[in-house]
């Protein structure tokens, strides 16, 4: 999708996303056979329920019906949040992820499986799982370090009511 037409769809879009107390972390249009689709994926603090995807869904394609933003062009349209292994690009999707696994590569090489423990302006405190019974150890990681990092599903989670208690 060139950046003309993603820049149109997301200035299209972002007021209908933030009306709903949403942000806006990508519109993707791709082709799927003979039809494109536009995919809109959306997240909040407290993520997305289904309910609200369809209130959006319905918002969002007569938004587009309206506007005509693709033309005459067939397209099927997604509405989406970023899935359990979410990417995390931005300060606030860090924040998010706070309390859960991520897989960080770093810029300098290497990559780790830490915990998130807290987020600031300027990066996030990890903590890193102790191998063959060894304690985890606490680091700091820049922003600036981080290459990549993506959220890590846990099927063993300790829930926070369980941790609390």
């Amino acid at each position: 999708m060139s950046t003309t037409q993603s820049d149109r769809l997301r200035g299209l879009l972002e007021p209908l996303v933030g009306a709903e107390g949403l942000d806006l972390e990508d519109v993707e249009l791709s082709k799927a056979g003979r039809y494109r689709v536009l995919r809109v994926v959306v997240d909040s603090d407290e993520g997305v329920d289904l309910d609200t995807v369809a209130e959006l869904t319905r918002a969002i394609s007569a938004r587009l019906d309206e506007a005509d933003p693709l033309g005459d062009e067939q397209y099927q349209l997604e509405v989406t949040s970023p899935g359990a292994e979410r990417p995390l690009n931005e300060q606030r999707h860090y924040v998010r992820a706070v309390g859960r696994l991520a897989r960080i590569k770093l810029h300098e090489g290497g990559e780790l499986v830490a915990r998130i423990l807290s987020v600031d302006d300027t990066g996030l405190d990890v903590e890193v799982p102790g191998v063959k019974g060894r304690r985890a150890t606490a680091r700091r990681l820049e922003f600036s370090q981080v290459a990549k990092a993506r959220v890590e599903v846990e099927f063993n989670r300790k829930d926070k009511s369980t941790e609390e208690a």
